[in-house]
């Protein structure tokens, strides 16, 4: 099914397509001082593997902690299962709100690459601030009974920890939008070659991720589980020191693009002029409306948009009144753009219009992807964790979700995107939106697979004699691998294609902010899911009952959990459908 009615970025005849042998960009980029650009010399896969290097140390420090969470929480500070798994998801889905003042900030005064550099340094604050929390012995007490001493956790600890873990959530808040995006920028999108290539540095970005991801999983799990966490802790905050310096290090080689001021005044501008002019018939001809006549569009760092048929009771805020005409008419007059704006300004609300379903449709996934730092982990605890005389930690069995991401990646881009190329005719293989629609599915299968294994080990419970023992029960953990698998195998087609979507679709001077925007989406997944553990918690307790996540997990349903979150996806998918097929993408001239 052709989910999406794929239009080129720039169509191959426009006189707006520079040749690569061109000497400056034609994206409007420029260097840190603001002078027009080179293409010789700069961007492309010159410049990328510094925002690669970043991105993969970045994400081993955030996985570090992640990861790994909800044992630190359960084992160390001493929360229960559920409240341990809200604490994780709630943690987790701030973490994708704060990109939204990154966002801002970058769009509309710093630009993506300060974002970045200051927000960097807050993030290496917090984590310096959560290694103290468990590094030193003053943040915890030791309670002795009967010569047997426990560790225990105390306020100030607490406190510590729980600042240092927000203000990691508040520096991941400058990167994440903007470091994908920063990355794309190096490719001149009115460069087809370059073009192209953009397509595949987001498949080579998210295997960055998934590089520094499967050292958390695998090395630093066992380290924080053997060794201690503050060793645990420290290890990533290093990696994070050396994010900051691998960014850094490609400055001379970084193609910049200029804020275009804050997106909000402008969506803002449209709508206070579309109610003023509410009584306004708009015209047929849509050459009518108004747009500056130069090649540029009006807001800085942004191309022209195209005139859309779509929601034309916005096109109100673009048509020129009989009483502006004579002012149009003057020379260098700007009109008020609280009463009258461009094609391209109505154009960019239009697209954030157009893009919501699509970005609502994700939410889903984003629970099912939250399970696995947080019911994954739960469930392998009370699987059987031996295998010979070695123990598996069981976060590190997130390793095969990652090892799925870094199999898949190349396997994609190297051999399903050219074959897919000579079926569909789209320069990268699958257009966004059918990428993102496998791996919804895909997604189901993984729930599936968790709840079939649940249904097992329960069985197994019951036959051995455990359900009212709080212990594992004996079925390996490596039954757990298909699952894993499933989720890496979805992300690689759902996550990239969301990179890949938010950041061709959205307007050129929003594209930070709609990578927030994006980013949002895993943000409500993980308070969905949250609220999903509070609601399961609150009914299935009733009348005394264990409920389907007890802290002795042998006496719940778990399966009944993933059952749901199988459900609600497949449901989600029929959404999604609905919404891609009717999706129109952006024109840009």
């Amino acid at each position: 099914m052709d989910l999406e009615h794929q239009e080129p970025l720039l169509e191959p005849e426009s006189s707006n397509e520079i040749e690569s042998n061109e000497e400056f960009t034609g994206d409007g980029s420029v260097d840190i001082h603001g002078n027009p650009i080179k293409k010789n010399c700069t961007g492309t896969w010159r410049a990328c593997p510094f925002i690669l290097g970043n991105e993969c140390c970045e994400r081993l420090a955030y996985y570090g902690i992640s990861a790994n969470l909800v044992t630190y929480l359960t084992k160390k500070l001493h929360q229960g299962n559920a409240y341990a798994a809200r604490s994780v998801t709630t943690w987790a889905g701030t973490c994708y709100v704060t990109p939204i003042i990154g966002a801002l900030l970058a769009d509309a005064y710093w630009g993506r690459y300060w974002t970045i550099a200051v927000f960097s340094i807050i993030y290496f604050i917090g984590m310096g601030t959560l290694t103290l929390s468990a590094w030193l012995p003053a943040f915890s007490s030791a309670q002795c009974q009967n010569s047997t001493c426990t560790e225990d956790s105390n306020l100030a600890q607490y406190i510590t920890f729980f600042l240092g873990l927000y203000l990691i959530a508040l520096g991941t808040g400058g990167i994440k939008p903007c470091v994908s995006s920063f990355g794309a920028d190096q490719f001149d999108d009115t460069d087809s070659e370059e073009r192209v290539q953009k397509g595949s540095f987001f498949n080579w970005f998210y295997f960055s991720i998934n590089i520094g991801a499967l050292v958390s999983s695998s090395f630093l799990v066992w380290v924080q589980d053997n060794l201690g966490w503050g060793l645990g802790f420290g290890i990533p905050t290093v990696f994070m020191g050396l994010a900051i310096i691998s960014f850094f290090s490609g400055t001379s080689l970084y193609r910049f693009q200029k804020p275009g001021g804050s997106p909000f005044t402008r969506v803002s501008q449209v709508l206070v002029a579309t109610v003023k002019k509410w009584s306004v018939e708009v015209p047929n001809d849509s050459t009518l409306l108004y747009e500056v006549h130069d090649k540029v569009s009006a807001i800085q760092g942004s191309r022209k948009l195209e005139h859309s048929d779509e929601l034309r009771c916005l096109d109100k805020a673009a048509t020129i009144t009989a009483a502006e005409k004579p002012l149009l008419d003057t020379q260098n007059s700007t009109p008020n753009p609280w009463i009258l704006v461009t094609v391209t300004q109505v154009e960019e609300l239009k697209i954030l219009l157009r893009m919501f379903p699509i970005w609502a449709t994700t939410i889903i996934f984003s629970s099912v992807h939250a399970q696995m730092s947080t019911m994954f982990v739960e469930q392998g605890a009370v699987l059987d964790t031996k295998i010979g005389s070695f123990t598996i930690p069981p976060a590190s069995l997130s390793t095969f979700d990652i090892i799925s991401v870094i199999i898949w990646v190349p396997v994609y881009d190297r051999l399903l995107v050219p074959m897919a190329r000579r079926f569909t005719g789209n320069e990268r293989g699958f257009s966004a939106l059918q990428r993102m629609g496998v791996g919804l599915f895909i997604a189901i299968l993984a729930m599936a697979a968790a709840a079939v294994l649940e249904i097992w080990r329960l069985d197994v419970a019951r036959k051995e004699g455990l359900v009212d023992r709080q212990v594992a029960v004996p079925l390996s953990i490596l039954w757990q691998i298909p699952q894993y698998v499933l989720i890496g195998a979805a992300e690689v087609f759902t996550l990239i294609g969301k990179l890949e979507f938010f950041y061709d679709q959205s307007p050129d001077a929003m594209r930070s902010l709609c990578s927030a925007f994006s980013l949002l989406a895993n943000a409500f997944g993980n308070y969905l899911s949250s609220f999903i553990l509070t609601m399961i918690t609150y009914f299935s307790t009733k009348g005394g009952n264990p409920g389907w996540i007890p802290d002795n997990l042998n006496q719940g349903h778990l399966d009944y959990y993933f059952w749901l979150l199988a459900g609600l996806s497949f449901v989600n998918l029929l959404g999604y459908v609905a919404c891609a097929v009717r999706y129109r993408s952006k024109k840009a001239t």
